[in-house]
């Protein structure tokens, strides 16, 4: 058995962590590859840090396409070798004309659920403006979703399954920062990396809207190592590139911003 209590210290998405744990024990028993449901960005972080502790199974996390932020998880024994088509996913292709009503991220979710499906079973969305949108699922739904998902607000859609290759997946903008600081506060990394003022950053830490490597951070003096990302709702992302010490003892710090 797991050593569940321990493993479990200190995580957010228990319930998660809970069922992934279950699949690991599933794997190393079975001597199978087991695939987890659809894990937002903070789950996957967690589920990463807890089966990074057992030497009795490895992983690989993907979600269709190099950037996707929710991913299936493939959990086997070491001594089974993974690749991504081993985790099983399908794409769709949601058409129709939403040049007079638009749709969003959102609208297209609602509808993807109103057919009866549970959440974890989406994984990213893909917003195409007037033409409607892809989504990527668990495979099982594909069928049904194709039979079952025939409007998004009051526009008609016709549903159908995708090769990967056809998503039209967007690069995101990335902007490379260096900036040089006292210290490797959160508050000063990040208001450099986002382009605000320090007084500014601190009411968003003290708000609960910045979360560090997917974790709520409400402490303005966390400090920050080369690595970590840094997300704030509604502004994007940041990553920690490389830190350096100059010749004043201060950090010049590389970061690379997401938006």
């Amino acid at each position: 058995m797991l050593p569940r209590d321990e493993l479990l210290k200190g995580i957010e998405n228990r319930e998660v962590a809970v069922r992934v744990l279950d699949q690991a024990e599933q794997a190393i028993k079975t001597w199978e590859v087991v695939c987890t449901d659809f894990l937002s960005p903070p789950e996957l972080a967690e589920a990463r840090q807890i089966l990074g502790r057992l030497a009795e199974v490895h992983l690989l996390a993907w979600g269709g396409y190099p950037q996707a932020e929710r991913q299936r998880v493939a959990i086997a024994r070491p001594e089974i070798p993974l690749d991504e088509s081993q985790v099983a996913l399908a794409a769709l292709d949601i058409n129709g004309n939403f040049l007079f009503d638009p749709a969003t991220h959102r609208d297209f979710l609602g509808a993807l659920l109103g057919t009866g499906i549970v959440r974890e079973k989406v994984g990213d969305i893909l917003v195409l403006g007037e033409r409607g949108a892809q989504a990527v699922v668990v495979p099982d739904l594909v069928e049904f979703l194709e039979m079952g998902l025939t409007q998004v607000r009051s526009v008609p859609v016709k549903t159908r399954r995708l090769d990967f290759a056809e998503l039209k997946v967007r690069e995101p903008k990335k902007k490379e920062i260096t900036t040089v600081e006292a210290s490797l506060r959160l508050d000063a990394i990040a208001s450099a990396g986002f382009g605000m003022s320090r007084s500014k950053m601190v009411d968003l830490i003290n708000a609960g809207d910045v979360r560090v490597n997917w974790k709520d951070i409400t402490q303005p003096s966390h400090p920050l190592k080369s690595g970590d990302l840094v997300a704030i709702r509604g502004k994007g992302r940041l990553e920690v590139g490389e830190i350096a010490v100059t010749k004043k003892d201060r950090y010049r710090v590389q970061m690379t911003r997401f938006m």
